[in-house]
């Protein structure tokens, strides 16, 4: 073999090895490595909120609360008084207190205490009060509190309305007493409650502080 020959059967070796790498079907030796394709979903195009829609959406919010209670507060009011409703005990800060005219005998004061209604709605009283008597540096004084053996029955009041009971003591010094304290307030405590009222009270309560009281009665006056 000549060596024309060896040198035409080299060239036409370095060209097929050349035409492996640009060939339409390449070797696997130099195929590019395979990639996994993940189909691509499109989300929404969302933009973050300004302040100004935050705070937009903050008293959106309030005002549906606000809303949402005071429904709920007109329907508690209008089932309360509505006619079909039951009135309830008056509670000591839907009332006011004052002791009436004081009426003299033969040493022994008589008055009425007087209750009105001042809510808007009826409600009703019933027994009897208790009471403390104050003089005039705030300092609490002895009081005894007696009830009189009176049946008490319950009396409903509508708005304005006022109950009284009638309170008896005397200002005559009995036992050991050789003078009687004097009063300028008198605390009140309506029937079945805890909070208390105050109304000036001008007396001179002897007996060791004991008052008389009769359950409470419909009317302002004994």
């Amino acid at each position: 073999m000549t060596n024309t020959t060896l040198t035409a059967g080299a060239a036409v070796l370095a060209l097929l090895a050349a035409g492996c790498g640009t060939g339409t079907t390449p070797s696997a030796a130099s195929a590019p490595s395979a990639r996994t394709t993940t189909a691509h979903t499109t989300a929404p195009h969302t933009t973050a909120p300004s302040a100004a829609d935050t705070g937009r959406a903050t008293a959106a919010g309030a005002a549906s609360a606000r809303y949402g209670a005071a429904a709920r507060t007109t329907a508690a009011r209008t089932t309360a008084t509505g006619t079909s409703a039951a009135p309830q005990r008056c509670r000591t800060t839907g009332l006011r207190a004052r002791v009436g005219r004081q009426d003299p005998g033969a040493g022994n004061r008589y008055a009425p205490l007087v209750l009105t209604n001042t809510s808007g709605k009826t409600c009703w009283v019933y027994g009897f009060v208790g009471l403390v008597l104050i003089d005039g540096r705030g300092d609490v004084l002895r009081t005894r509190t007696r009830r009189e053996s009176v049946t008490p029955h319950r009396v409903t009041l509508r708005p304005g309305a006022s109950a009284h009971a009638r309170l008896h003591w005397t200002v005559v010094p009995s036992g050991h007493e050789t003078r009687c304290p004097a009063s300028a307030r008198l605390m009140i405590i309506p029937p079945d409650e805890v909070a208390h009222l105050e109304v000036p009270f001008s007396a001179t309560v002897c007996d060791d502080g004991r008052i008389d009281a009769r359950p409470m009665a419909p009317g302002a006056g004994l």
